[in-house]
């Protein structure tokens, strides 16, 4: 079972995750989310659980645990299909398309 883990410390490795999840059960991998830019820890994860009874015992458990003074946040992951309804960061809705030169005329003159 794929599970989300949200708000997790900046200073996190996956190896505090897999520790995390442990006494819970047998985690096959952790993986934190890194930004490609800044090399910065995004502040979510993923941890991948192949027992789904020992993932939810450890989902209940966890979820909402204070963390370096941060309350983190243990659910299911959902897949990218099921957040259709969630609009893209910076993105109003509005689908504005470039409208460049059209083609067939040339410019009128500049006035200088």
């Amino acid at each position: 079972m794929d599970i989300y883990v949200g708000s997790i410390p900046f200073k996190w490795k996956e190896k505090h995750l897999t520790e995390l999840f442990s006494p819970f059960g047998t985690v096959t991998s952790a993986t934190i989310i890194i930004d490609n830019i800044t090399r910065q820890n995004k502040g979510f994860a993923f941890v991948v659980m192949p027992n789904e009874e020992e993932a939810m015992i450890a989902i209940e458990a966890l979820n909402g645990t204070e963390h370096y003074g941060r309350e983190i946040i243990v659910s299911v992951s959902q897949e990218k299909s099921q957040q259709k309804n969630k609009k893209p960061f910076g993105r109003g809705g509005s689908k504005r398309k470039f409208s460049g030169p059209k083609s067939g005329g040339s410019r009128p003159p500049r006035n200088r």
